[in-house]
């Protein structure tokens, strides 16, 4: 019998591989026009401003160390030490002092995902924004355009190009600043024909798009000839992403040059210049020699099938396929030992051996297509070998002839991930000095022929973005998925420029420790945990420990915190790998549903949902495109349920896979999942039986979320989510019979795309939305949303969590870390309460100290208190706060323009000088003859402050006045005899 070569990764492939995408069968959602998206900032604008919220504050919590993607560097030709930094989904940002602060500069625009950066340095730093990033993954949010400021990033002008959506590079004329040339990718979800190269002669009032190929295929790089700027080039690539397939390659894929300044093109790679050119070929990444403009490097991302391996000493394996229809009997003529090295290959369960399988087969109890079944996916395209993946080509002629620099292949530095890579750039002082970026950073010292790894041990790999000096060998600033590292010596050391909280997390969790601390899992960087109040700070560099910490590795997915002694943790990466943890111990045990023999592999989705019940800690849930339980803290995984998606599709990701579950805080077993393509199931036996209650929602959309109430039993939530169709409508749906019927709720808001909504555990009218662009809370369950975003940029919000003890919202942006909110206050906003003209919120108690008004040390800063007077107003409007005695008597009286909503007036708990001696009789008034009576005096700031006891807070708006006690507590005194 003839044996084949069988390779795992071969059979099991959903790696991103070019195959032509299949048409749903059903209707799917149209791309949202971009005159819409351009209007929703006005709306959000508009909530924002008539939100009740306006005055509660978000304080970001970090962390920052860990960083986010970057996307573009742009550094000063005069000083090196400023440079911008551009962030997939965390803005802009500018530094002057070499990375070690940073200042934001995009944060209030319709989108704060950048795909590219262009500075004119000799013209008031003018900065141009090319928005939406141009790597194609799961998370590159789309922009709306360019945008263009002429005061350094204080203020910015929209200057078109509206649906664009991801751009690859800006480029300005190297000597007429009002000469622009724009190279747009276009839709990553859907086709469209505003890409391609669009070119700007008047500073970008208006464009005229000099090349287009087709609306699949958009332009990814430009490069300019220095000497002669009538010398354009343009990259261009073809690409599909559906959220089951991505075609990542094409033959309109390829290099253009113009010789007038980029109105007029030809093609530069054909195959008789000897360029690839045929249907696999990827992303193309450009550079140009400036000291010989016709030397030119592409990186190129080729989908060319590798040949297949000949080894001279490696035993023949048995091939999966041979399996498919092979006879019992030519199964057990099997050798055992070829057999369980095909099942170690494969890593099929230890207790399946050849002699277990054949006594299976012998008795007619398993078919040898069993094997077959439990390795292949039917919706997974399945590929012979692995692609040629990176590969570089120069030319010395200006693009008429082009040569691969390197005779072997490019091995672990693209895989099949090229589309998120790209970058090559060539050292300005050396035309043979190259650097190419992927998983790791390569260099070349001899133009390509080889090269070698440069990365640090401090620096993240996927890289980005590199900016390498025109003056000083082997200065170099890179921008990866961790941020920004620096080096002097061409990647011998490496130093850290992370100080922006730009996270960008998936998911947040909570856990109930005193004070409690927050979980979450980020996009490549893995799981952290840390406080819940920290504050940034790097006086943690000198203790040795920063506060947040690392606690798994990839890409960090969902947690989940046993609450009973916060130590067991859940946490996970990509499609499905999680692990349990005990932080007391440090024990950690891999967590992952598994299929039975004879049935085809399980899928999971990128982001695979797990619930810990809360009914019984013990009890995890996982979602695969199955439902699984485990009673056993993730052990002993049980797969309660069929198929609860619509079955998948073929193509090269993962789908049809579960999204979302929850279980009712109010009925243990009464549960929902949620999918990728648009089910949504409940089951009310806890898992054995499942209704499908999604048909009368639109299909085919990611549900983000599906939420039981925790205030009536058969309510529940759902989001669905339009992204990956370029549809970016706010889909929020509430049913009060566990998904008989459903009604649209969230009719105001803006056109944004919905990634989480949570109901609050206390006001059963509070629902908080987080989209692709803010944070939204409704006060009458859904029929209508306000804004919340004081203190938090328009980043987007992928996860929120209640703490159900503080009474926190925390929640998890994509772009800028954790922000945490009191939300107490909005908890109490009944309808009752909002029918009053004023209430004035309660007090907690405030520890005196008699080092108010004190510096610590002759150089610290002096120590004020705070006491802040939290109320609402029907109606916005002057309000007057007076602080008084016990007795009435009037110690301090200032005032306040408040809105209409929540107010929060800070108080320093300071004695108006003139009301000093009517507090201190007050003081004195009925002490015992023969006490020392208590003088009143100011600090050493001149400020007289408070003394411990009971004071009353008066508020008067609106007409009406509203009173609230609070006590200034004395210090504890250590007993004396």
């Amino acid at each position: 019998m003839q044996k084949r070569i069988l390779s795992v990764a071969m059979l099991i492939a959903l790696s991103g591989c070019a195959v032509q995408a299949q048409k749903s069968s059903s209707k799917q959602p149209n791309a949202t026009p971009a005159s819409e998206r351009l209007q929703a900032q006005q709306k959000r604008q508009q909530l924002e401003q008539a939100s009740l919220a306006s005055n509660l504050k978000l304080r970001n919590v970090g962390p920052t160390v860990m960083s986010g993607r970057i996307t573009d560097l742009e550094v000063s030709p005069k000083d090196p030490t400023v440079f911008y930094a551009a962030y997939a989904s965390g803005g802009l940002w500018k530094t002057t002092n070499n990375g070690q602060s940073f200042e934001p500069l995009f944060d209030e625009q319709a989108v704060m995902t950048i795909g590219d950066i262009a500075v004119d340095w000799n013209n008031n730093e003018t900065i141009w924004i090319g928005t939406g990033e141009s790597n194609s993954s799961r998370s590159s949010y789309s922009g709306v355009g360019v945008y263009k400021s002429t005061d350094g990033g204080k203020t910015w002008q929209h200057m078109g190009l509206d649906d664009t959506h991801h751009i690859g590079k800006v480029l300005i004329h190297p000597t007429d600043p009002n000469t622009v040339w724009v190279a747009a990718l276009g839709h990553l979800y859907s086709p469209n024909k505003e890409r391609g190269v669009f070119k700007t002669t008047d500073g970008g009032k208006t464009w005229k798009k000099t090349l287009y190929i087709d609306d699949n295929t958009g332009a990814i790089d430009l490069q300019v000839d220095p000497k002669n700027p009538n010398n354009v080039y343009a990259a261009f690539w073809h690409r599909e992403r559906r959220a089951w397939n991505f075609v990542e390659g094409g033959k309109s894929s390829g290099i253009h040059k113009s010789t007038d300044g980029g109105n007029t093109w030809t093609d530069i790679s054909t195959a008789s210049s000897g360029f690839p050119d045929n249907e696999n070929v990827g992303r193309i990444g450009l550079s140009l020699y400036p000291g010989n403009p016709n030397i030119i490097y592409a990186l190129v991302d080729n989908y060319d099938r590798r040949p297949a391996e000949k080894k001279a000493n490696q035993p023949e394996m048995l091939d999966n396929d041979l399996f498919k229809g092979m006879t019992a009997e030519a199964f057990l003529k099997l050798d055992d030992k070829s057999l369980n090295e095909f099942l170690d290959q494969n890593r099929f369960p230890r207790e399946i051996t050849a002699k277990s399988l054949k006594a299976q087969v012998k008795s007619g109890e398993l078919k040898p297509a069993a094997l077959y079944d439990y390795l292949t996916d039917p919706t997974a395209e399945r590929y012979a070998t692995e692609v040629k993946g990176a590969e570089v080509y120069r030319t010395d002629d200006g693009g008429k002839t082009w040569k691969k620099t390197h005779d072997s292949f490019i091995n672990d530095m693209y895989s099949s991930y090229g589309y998120y890579f790209g970058v090559v750039r060539v050292s300005p002082l050396n035309p043979d000095k190259i650097y190419i970026l992927g998983v790791p950073l390569l260099t070349s010292d001899d133009g390509g022929k080889t090269f070698r790894n440069i990365e640090g041990e401090n620096v993240h790999s996927d890289h980005q973005a590199l900016w390498v000096s025109p003056d000083k060998p082997g200065y170099l600033i890179n921008g990866n998925d961790g941020g920004i590292n620096i080096t002097y010596d061409d990647g011998k050391t490496w130093f850290y420029a992370n100080n922006p909280s730009v996270g960008q997390f998936y998911s947040v969790a909570v856990d109930m420790a005193k004070p409690y601390n927050v979980y979450g899992g980020l996009q490549d960087n893995g799981t952290w945990m840390g406080p819940s109040n920290y504050k940034y700070s790097l006086d943690w560099t000198s203790r040795g420990k920063y506060p947040y910490e690392r606690i798994g590795g990839g890409d960090g997915m969902m947690v989940q915190v046993d609450w009973r002694d916060n130590n067991i943790v859940y946490y996970g990466s990509q499609y499905g790998n999680y692990t349990r943890l005990n932080k007391a111990t440090g024990e950690r045990t891999f967590i992952k549903p598994t299929h039975k023999l004879g049935e085809t592999p399980l899928r999971f989705n990128w982001e695979s949902p797990i619930h810990l019940s809360r009914h019984n800690q013990d009890i995890l849930y996982f979602g695969s495109n199955k439902f699984h339980r485990s009673m056993k803290k993730g052990e002993d995984m049980e797969t309660l349920s069929g198929d609860l998606t619509n079955g998948g599709r073929k193509g090269d990701v993962g789908y049809g896979t579960l999204t979302s579950i929850d279980e009712s805080p109010l009925r243990f077993g009464l549960l929902y999942t949620g999918s990728d393509d648009g089910v949504i199931q409940h089951s009310k036996d806890g898992g054995y039986t499942w209704t499908r209650i999604s048909d009368k929602l639109p299909q085919n959309l990611w549900v983000s979320t599906v939420v039981a109430s925790a205030h009536k039993q058969d309510r529940v939530y759902a989001s669905l989510n339009g992204y990956r169709y370029d549809d970016f409508t706010p889909y929020l749906y509430v049913s009060e019979d566990n998904g008989k019927k459903w009604e649209r709720i969230g009719g105001n808001l803006p056109m944004e795309a919905i990634n989480v909504v949570k109901e609050d555990p206390k006001n059963p009218n509070l629902l908080y939305v987080g989209t692709d662009h803010g944070l939204y809370l409704s006060l009458d369950r859904g029929k209508t949303f306000m804004a919340m975003s004081n203190g938090m940029p328009a980043v987007s919000v992928h996860d929120v969590v209640v703490h159900p003890r503080e009474n926190d919202l925390v929640v998890g942006t994509h772009g800028r870390s954790i922000y945490i909110a009191p939300v107490d206050h909005l908890q109490q906003l009944t309808p009752e309460l909002m029918q009053e003209k004023l209430h004035l919120f309660a007090f907690k108690p405030v520890n005196y100290s008699d080092r108010w008004g004190s510096k610590w040390g002759a150089w610290g800063e002096v120590m004020e208190p705070e006491l802040v007077v939290p109320f609402y107003t029907s109606a916005a409007g002057n309000t007057t706060i007076r602080i008084k005695t016990d007795k009435g008597q009037v110690l301090k009286e200032f005032k306040d323009e408040s809105e209409k909503g929540l107010n929060y007036v800070s108080y320093n708990l300071s004695v108006d000088e003139a009301n000093s001696r009517v507090y201190e009789t007050a003081l004195n008034t009925g002490k015992k003859e023969g006490t020392e009576s208590i003088k009143v005096a100011p600090a050493d700031n001149k400020v007289i402050y408070l003394q411990p006891g009971k004071y009353t807070v008066e508020v008067e708006s609106n007409g009406v006045k509203k009173t609230q006690e609070f006590t200034l507590k004395a210090p504890e005194r250590r007993s004396r005899g």
